[in-house]
């Protein structure tokens, strides 16, 4: 029986009643299953005593004490017990806000064990959070000085809601564990759990509850993270096969010198279309990107030829590509995209690009128009601000399979839409995308062929690297390439780190590159000020850095601000009036973090830098040293900084590789808040972290990737 089959309700639990029930619902608990999956959040040692005198070299107080006195203070609702006790090495004061109870349940005289946080004030040792139990009504406290007190051992700690206490949990736990355990299976196979040597899962769940030592925590642990990321890369693996007809594979190597196709072998590899596209390059593609090119192909042709090849009787999934395309910004991720999507043409097939917003929508569009002019491949582009006319003849064109490319937002997956022959759908930022989205697209290329559906190929795309950690499991369904070699003559960015109350250093250089023709960006935390800032000092504003620098330090330059409350058409004239020179300094917000290409751009001053992410200051940092000049970014940072927020941001200072970077990010952010939405409802860890539980993690993928095949 596994657990999650336990369906029966805490309630029928002795000691469960209504008003324990209701409470419990605030946890998420509603059957046994949920609450033998309640995992502590941390445990405490109290398998030794510690004395009153050890308050400072210890975070809790573990003691045997007699209660001295009883005393009052304050007057009315604000009258407060104070419950003054001994032990062997000194005194102390329990203050039991809201728990007058105690002057019964403690009475003077007795003996009791305390546990707690001390500290002194008001002259005295005190604690007000304490637990709190009578061994004893009276006695000689010397009597007890070997007795083993209540709650000693290793103590779980879970996190708790109102009407639910320690004592209330571990009681039904308890009970819970004595009636279900015995009946709880392992998951993982027999064979895997004596070589990765594993507790049986009904062990595990005791241990983790109820430990007799640090060891059983170790051990419990060690099983209930493997077993739940197995499971989970079992179920990404099995996703896999249905969507794409094979198993993923993932490249993390640094040198693709020896895989792919060269630039010699133009002839076989690269179709008609490739190779003309190809030829009007004024540069050569790296050998990341031709690798990659080259993998797609083979696979953009392997769907293509199962499908020729499909008759009645075939049961498996038709194989399709499902790609993700990582790589630093500026890259080439949109080129090796658009290889793929000619690929596609050429088998008579039509692709679609999907950006998250309208500004990178166009920016995509007006860069892949440039690229196909000569051709002979018809671009479109659509969003939600398409006019009625224009969109009902791009719609005809599109259904009839007159455009190649379609580019777009959200707007290219809407009902109306319908393509004649969709084979390639590439999604740009894919992680402001989620699921739903992502499959709407699909979706939109579905076909049957003979009893067998075959869905369009799949190419995401993501600027920010992502650690392969997180790509094992968040997209532990895809198959991951990486392209990590820089196009020729791109100069690394040159980041200074700029102390508060001293940013007029970087202000002056930044007005002697606009002084040299270049531009600049400055980017800031908020849109504008906040009057409820929760913080003694005020988050920076694009506002109102924009209204006071534009006036005085910068009044000779032509400025502007962009943020993400101004309406998409006039953001978007804006960029191009940055783009085209028209205006040389840029206030914004991270609404330029993605699809701002500006090569003459060679400076970005980030105000406040310490309140972003290291990836997204990677990100922003991107937009600026995209031409042939030097780029420089200037990270100014608050007065207050903590010791550990400047060893994140020096992590700008001495790298620029991406992956570096955002290895670094998961580790002091964790994975939900880089991935957002990637995987929206598909992954609920109970005990796992993926950046933690890294070596568990990969051990687990290669286990079920050999189940699977067998």
């Amino acid at each position: 029986m596994k657990i999650a089959d336990i369906k029966n309700p805490v309630s029928t639990l002795s000691g469960a009643g209504t008003a324990t029930v209701k409470a419990l619902s605030n946890l998420n608990i509603f059957t046994i299953g949920d609450l033998l999956s309640f995992y502590p959040r941390d445990y405490e040692d109290r398998s030794h005593r510690v004395s009153l005198n050890q308050f400072e070299l210890s975070k809790k107080i573990h003691t045997a004490a007699k209660v001295i006195s009883h005393e009052y203070f304050g007057y009315g609702k604000m009258k407060t017990l104070k419950i003054i006790i001994r032990d062997e090495t000194g005194s102390a004061s329990l203050i039991a806000f809201n728990r007058s109870f105690l002057e019964k349940s403690l009475p003077v005289g007795s003996i009791i064990s305390v546990t707690g946080t001390f500290a002194v004030k008001y002259n005295e040792l005190q604690s007000s959070s304490f637990e709190a139990v009578m061994i004893s009504p009276d006695g000689n406290l010397e009597d007890y000085k070997n007795t083993i007190l209540p709650d000693s051992g290793i103590i779980p700690v879970y996190h708790l809601t109102a009407g639910i206490t320690r004592k209330i949990l571990t009681k039904l736990i308890s009970s819970a564990l004595k009636q279900y355990v015995i009946g709880i299976d392992s998951e993982v196979p027999e064979d895997i759990i004596r070589k990765r040597a594993l507790l049986s899962k009904k062990d595990a769940i005791k241990k983790i509850h109820q430990p007799e030592n640090l060891q059983d925590v170790t051990e419990a642990r060690k099983t209930l993270i493997y077993e739940e990321l197995y499971l989970f890369e079992k179920t990404m693996l099995k996703r896999a096969y249905t969507h794409k007809g094979a198993l993923p594979g993932i490249d993390f190597k640094e040198d693709t010198k020896d895989e792919g196709c060269e630039i010699t072998d133009t002839q076989n590899d690269f179709s008609p279309k490739q190779a003309a596209l190809l030829e009007t390059l004024p540069f050569s593609l790296t050998k990341d990107q031709l690798a990659v090119i080259c993998k797609m192909n083979e696979e953009i042709d392997r769907g293509y030829k199962e499908r020729a090849s499909l008759t009645q009787e075939s049961t498996a999934p038709l194989f399709t590509m499902q790609r993700l395309l990582q790589g630093d910004v500026g890259s080439g991720k949109t080129l090796v995209a658009l290889f793929a999507s000619l690929r596609v043409i050429d088998w008579g097939g039509q692709a679609v690009f999907m950006a998250p917003t309208e500004i990178l929508a166009r920016q995509h569009a007006e860069n892949i128009a440039q690229y196909t002019e000569k051709l002979g491949i018809r671009v479109a582009f659509l969003t939600g601000n398409v006019k009625a006319a224009g969109r009902k003849t791009l719609l005809k064109a599109l259904k009839e399979g007159e455009i190649n490319i379609l580019i777009g937002t959200h707007a290219v997956f809407s009902r109306d839409v319908v393509y004649k022959d969709l084979q390639l759908a590439v999604i740009d930022e894919q992680h402001r995308f989620g699921v739903l989205q992502r499959q709407a697209i699909i979706e939109k290329g579905k076909q049957l062929f003979n009893n067998t559906y075959a869905c369009p190929h799949l190419l995401m795309m993501s600027a920010t690297p992502i650690p392969q950690t997180l790509a094992l499991t968040v997209f532990g369904d895809l198959d991951i390439s990486t392209i990590k070699t820089m196009p020729k003559g791109r100069k690394p960015v040159i980041t200074y780190l700029v102390s508060e109350g001293h940013e007029q250093n970087a202000y002056n250089a930044v007005r002697q590159e606009l002084d040299k023709g270049h531009q600049a960006y400055f980017v800031y935390p908020a849109i504008e000020e906040s009057e409820d800032d929760s913080e003694n000092e005020s988050i920076k504003s694009a506002e109102r850095a924009f209204a006071e620098l534009s006036k005085n330090y910068f009044s000779n330059y032509k400025c502007a601000l962009i943020h993400s409350k101004i309406e998409e058409e006039q953001q978007s004239r804006i960029l191009d009036d940055f783009r085209y020179g028209k205006i040389q300094l840029l206030f914004a917000t991270t609404v330029v973090e993605v699809g701002v290409d500006v090569p003459n751009a060679t400076c970005m001053v980030i105000e406040q830098a310490d309140r972003f992410g290291l990836s997204q200051l990677h990100q922003l940092r991107g937009r600026v040293g995209r031409g042939s000049s030097q780029g420089y970014c200037f990270l100014i940072y608050r007065k207050n900084i903590t010791e550990n927020g400047i060893e994140r941001i020096k992590v700008l200072k001495e790298t620029t590789d991406g992956f570096v970077i955002a290895e670094k990010d998961l580790k002091l952010r964790g994975p939900g808040e880089i991935t957002g939405t990637i995987q929206s409802g598909d992954l609920q860890l109970e005990i796992a972290d993926f950046s933690r539980d890294h070596e568990i993690l990969l051990l687990a993928r290669e286990d079920a990737l050999k189940s699977f095949s067998n």
